[in-house]
Order: C-alpha cells, then sequence, then structure tokens
C-alpha cells in the first residue's frame, strides 16, 4: 500500500537523521544523506520504503565503522568484527568493507606496515612477535611478510631493544647482564643467534660510555610489566 510523506522531522540528539512520518504517524528514522531526496507529499510504495531502509542500513553501518576506524587504524579483520558484534547481516558487512576499500579508509598492506613502523620505532620487538601480533589482527601471513621483509632489520632492531633496556643493568656483573639481557630480548622475540652476537656488543658499548661519562639516564616508556 502507498503511502505519503506528511512530515519530515530532524532528530533533536543526532541531526544527522530525521525522522519520516507517513500518513499523519511516525514511521522510521533515516540518514539524512540517504533521504535527502524526500519531501512532504511525496508518496512512497512499499518496495520503496523497504529500499530506503535498507539503504539507511547501509549508511549505518558505513558511519559505525568510520567512527571504530577514528580511534587507531585497523585491519579489515578487526572491522568485521566490530560489525558483526553490533549486529549488521553479512551483506551489509561485506558491502561496507568494500565501500571502505574503494574510499582507501582500510588496506591490510598498508596497516601492517604502520604496526611494524610503529613497533619498529617505539617498542622494538622480533619478526616472530610482530607477525604473531599482526595474525592476531587477521593480516593474512603474505601481507605480513611483505611488510616484514620491507620494513624489519631484526639486528637493528634487537640493538635499540637491548640499548633502551640495558642501562639500567649496567653496573652488573656480565653474567648476570647477560642472563638479563638476553632473557628479556627472548620475550620480545628475537631469535638465539640475534641475541648471542648483540649481548656483547651492548655490554662493550655501556662500558665505553661508563669510561667515558656519558652514560645518560634513560627511562623506557610503555614497557611491558612482565620485563621490569
Amino acid at each position: 500500500m502507498d503511502k505519503q510523506i506528511t512530515a519530515l522531522k530532524i532528530q533533536k540528539r543526532n541531526p544527522n537523521r530525521i525522522n519520516v512520518y507517513l500518513d499523519g504517524s511516525y514511521a522510521f528514522p533515516i540518514a539524512r544523506i540517504v533521504g535527502a531526496w524526500l519531501q512532504i507529499g511525496q508518496v512512497l510504495t512499499e518496495e520503496k520504503i523497504a529500499a530506503l531502509r535498507t539503504q539507511d542500513t547501509k549508511e549505518v553501518a558505513f558511519q559505525r565503522a568510520l567512527n571504530f576506524l577514528s580511534y587507531r587504524p585497523r585491519s579489515e579483520s578487526e572491522v568485521l568484527r566490530k560489525l558483526t558484534e553490533i549486529g549488521f547481516d553479512e551483506t551489509v558487512i561485506a558491502e561496507t568493507i568494500e565501500r571502505l576499500r574503494r574510499a582507501n579508509l582500510i588496506s591490510d598492506t598498508q596497516f601492517a606496515k604502520e604496526w611494524v613502523e610503529n613497533r619498529s620505532t617505539f617498542r622494538p620487538r622480533g619478526r616472530r612477535i610482530l607477525a604473531l601480533e599482526l595474525r592476531q589482527k587477521g593480516v593474512a601471513d603474505d601481507v605480513i611478510q611483505e611488510a616484514l621483509d620491507e620494513t624489519v632489520d631484526e639486528d637493528e632492531l634487537a640493538y635499540q631493544a637491548a640499548i633502551q633496556k640495558s642501562r639500567r643493568w649496567a653496573d652488573l656483573e656480565y653474567a648476570a647482564f647477560r642472563e638479563r639481557l638476553s632473557a628479556y630480548l627472548m620475550r620480545r622475540g628475537f631469535s638465539y643467534g640475534t641475541i648471542s652476537n648483540l649481548v656483547q656488543r651492548v655490554w662493550s658499548d655501556l662500558q665505553e660510555s661508563r669510561d667515558t661519562g656519558t652514560t645518560a639516564e634513560h627511562t623506557e616508556t610503555g614497557e611491558d610489566e612482565n620485563d621490569r
């Protein structure tokens, strides 16, 4: 049955949505961008009403995804899980993901590179841990491998991680220093081969700094509690 639009009212709490009234009664809310062409007096068929509401659901899903992405970059899998938790159906979610791709708002390739670069700058860790973190975000193995190959110099990352942590152990005997630093680097995902070649280098750098009086007090930001 056809129905006539008798009122279009902007919602007080959300000016981006309007309430549609049909034949004198409240019918449904809709995003302003979806209902921009609606006019009072216009007649809508049941098919058109259904299409409007479907289109509105897609717009709501897209806006919820944008809000989710506003806090930090996300992988496609993270966005998919979030929309699923909210309750959108598979078709709407798939269309939302594709829309985000077309707008260059999500890209697992870019996400993986930024994740690795951020970790490498602020909290260095080995390839194994970086790969595990990205898998937990739902990133495909080939995308992870590409990001690691382009970005990660494991020896340099291990050195940076060691320098950040080792200054607090500079007064220890070498055996205790080696034990603590090696355990720390293992927890950060670095290989035994990388660690064994690095500990002596870091120890030598620390002793040289102490001899020349250049050792600076250092506090690592964002360290893991179990790394203290």
